[in-house]
């Protein structure tokens, strides 16, 4: 019986064995792989610009038949009830409506702390800012006067509507 010692192996056998030694255990490392496909979902995610502005089920937007894409900008929206900014309640319809005033001064509040929040330097404070009034279209145009008036004195003078858009057949 012939046994060999490990001192006499050839250099390809030694090769070969080290080779095996290194490639018997392979695996599939999944928890770096998660992790990829983890930051490509969030950077996904992040990245995603929808062009769709929010509406309420309680609001019916006026129709139009134009082609320009709104800007991402802070929204009012007015429902039958409540004014709201960036999704937070500021006043009651009904309460504006009886006061006298052209003035609604806690979304003259609000926009000013919108402002102030948004704002990353102190040169941007002074620059007027856009923002988007989505509303009904049976809205009364006494509420959208003092409204309109309420953002020009919160220095938002960029002021668009927020529409449905219609198919240019239907005009």
């Amino acid at each position: 019986m012939i046994t060999r010692d490990k001192k006499k192996l050839t250099g390809r056998q030694k090769r070969m064995q080290h080779f095996q030694n290194m490639h018997s255990k392979s695996g599939l490392n999944l928890v770096s792989l998660m992790d990829i496909f983890t930051i490509l979902v969030f950077f996904l995610l992040v990245n995603s610009s929808s062009q769709q502005l929010p509406s309420g089920k309680e609001m019916k937007l006026p129709a139009s038949v134009a082609t320009k894409v709104p800007q991402e900008t802070l929204v009012v929206a007015i429902t039958k009830d409540t004014i709201l900014v960036a999704g937070r309640k500021v006043a009651q319809v009904n309460a504006v409506l009886a006061s006298p005033g052209p003035i609604i001064s806690p979304l003259v509040t609000e926009l000013q702390y919108q402002t102030s929040v948004s704002a990353f330097d102190k040169g941007e404070k002074d620059r007027p800012h856009a923002v988007t009034i989505l509303g009904d279209e049976t809205m009364p145009y006494e509420l959208l006067h003092k409204i309109l008036t309420s953002c020009r004195q919160a220095n938002y003078t960029h002021i668009a509507f927020a529409t449905l858009q219609k198919a240019k057949g239907n005009a």
